[in-house]
């Protein structure tokens, strides 16, 4: 999964043609970690189905406020420019597998 800031947050992932998960994380966030791999299997799993990105809030912190993260991780789908759904905590990669299969 590739990262997104601030600054690229429109271009790769709102005005993507296909459906997109964020990943909102920070490194001194423990279950961040744990659910790095998860982003990252998925990611390999769907490659050209859905992209995957990871946003550290404590970098582009513009974003996470915009979008109103207040906890992390925090997952979010979009699609075509629009939130369509938010998975907050850290969960199975089964929960976030049948969360993407619903938009693409």
């Amino acid at each position: 999964a590739g990262a997104v800031d601030d600054t690229t947050f429109k271009s790769l992932v709102l005005e993507s043609e296909i459906p997109v998960l964020v990943d909102f994380w920070a490194p001194w966030c423990g279950p961040c970690r744990m659910l790095d791999p998860v982003i990252d299997s998925i990611a390999e799993k769907y490659k050209g189905r859905i992209k995957c990105y990871k946003v550290n809030t404590d970098d582009s912190s513009k974003t996470a406020t915009e979008l109103g993260i207040r906890s992390i991780p925090t997952c979010m789908i979009f699609k075509q420019g629009e939130r369509l759904d938010t998975v907050i905590g850290c969960v199975p990669e089964t929960t976030l597998i049948t969360t993407i299969e619903k938009y693409i």
